[in-house]
């Protein structure tokens, strides 16, 4: 969602959008594209602005299909580029990246990072970690599942994840456009020492202050939470783990959602303190994902365990009371 009345959405088939906070959707899908499935890849921009990469069926690594809208999905452009999908990411309208997915296996993951400045008519290859590859570089190691990819410019990007190592942090940073990686330390939470930590989410609400996300597991699966107010040159840890955190959204420097299936944390100070609300629907194992556009509007989808059924739900008082959107 981009305002309180204003988004848009995917599913299994269509490319939809809302103008009405969710109640109604119009398929605005490109011609061309008959079915979505999970391989896609989109960023939603602002409300004219769209970009969609799709995989090409006959070599789904290396070649895909890229989608573009520039008047709010009437019209769309098509160009064939050189990857099939993975983490795509537009800082504005000309500008993108994407951390394409090159497959996996054995606790190993080979991407490719490439750069656009032409609104994805061309791209560059500016990385690849594929040992089979010309010149494959080890910044990024193949070992480790790549997960979490956040540029906060056209210099400046991180890549995160999770090795099989205890208390090994998978977090990679680079500053010259994504051609050199250099890993990341950051002080480790109670727990983390003795287990696989992974990286759940990089957000950047500000161009300086962020918030990042580290998953814990154990007998209790935590989330810890590291802020930034200098763009990432430092992360600190903040003082609170959330037990089975499941989705993070910060919507300003200082205000921010944890949902953890039974209730909704919320801080108004950076993660410095959190106070626990308790929404009057228990969302529990149908949550799929959480977004919010203020502190006090938000959306949650969910998909029923048992019909798969979808189901969409807003918020207009910070997660008190939700309202179902789809009849």
């Amino acid at each position: 969602m981009l305002t309180e009345m204003d988004g848009w959405g995917l599913t299994h088939e269509a490319v939809v959008r809302t103008e009405d906070g969710g109640l109604t959707w119009y398929n605005l899908t490109p011609t061309g594209i008959s079915s979505l499935g999970y391989s896609v890849d989109s960023t939603f921009l602002d409300d004219q602005h769209a970009f969609i990469v799709t995989p090409d069926e006959t070599d789904p690594m290396h070649a895909g299909a890229f989608y573009r809208t520039q008047d709010g999905g009437l019209t769309w452009s098509f160009n064939s580029v050189p990857f099939g999908g993975g983490h795509l990411v537009f800082l504005d309208p000309s500008n993108g990246w994407i951390m394409a997915d090159l497959g996996a296996g054995a606790g190993s993951n080979a991407i490719a990072i490439f750069q656009t400045t032409d609104g994805g008519a061309t791209w560059t290859q500016t990385f690849i970690n594929d040992p089979t590859a010309a010149g494959a570089s080890d910044g990024i190691p193949l070992g480790g599942l790549k997960m979490t990819f956040l540029p906060l410019n056209m210099q400046t990007a991180w890549v995160g994840g999770v090795v099989y190592s205890d208390g090994t942090v998978y977090l990679y940073r680079s500053d010259d456009g994504g051609h050199n990686w250099a890993q990341v330390t950051l002080p480790l939470p109670p727990g983390a020492a003795a287990s696989q930590p992974s990286i759940g989410d990089i957000q950047f609400p500000t161009p300086s202050d962020g918030f990042l996300s580290m998953i814990v597991p154990g007998d209790t699966t935590n989330t810890a939470l590291y802020v930034t107010h200098d763009a990432g040159a430092t992360w600190t840890l903040t003082p609170t783990l959330i037990p089975n955190g499941r989705s993070v959204d910060f919507v300003s420097a200082a205000d921010g959602f944890i949902f953890n299936g039974d209730q909704l944390y919320v801080t108004r100070d950076a993660g410095q303190t959190w106070t626990i609300v308790a929404p009057d629907i228990l969302f529990d194992q149908s949550f799929m994902s959480m977004d919010f556009v203020n502190a006090s509007a938000g959306w949650i989808v969910t998909s029923d365990p048992a019909t798969f059924e979808i189901g969409l739900y807003k918020t207009s008082d910070g997660g008190e009371k939700w309202t179902p959107q789809l009849k």
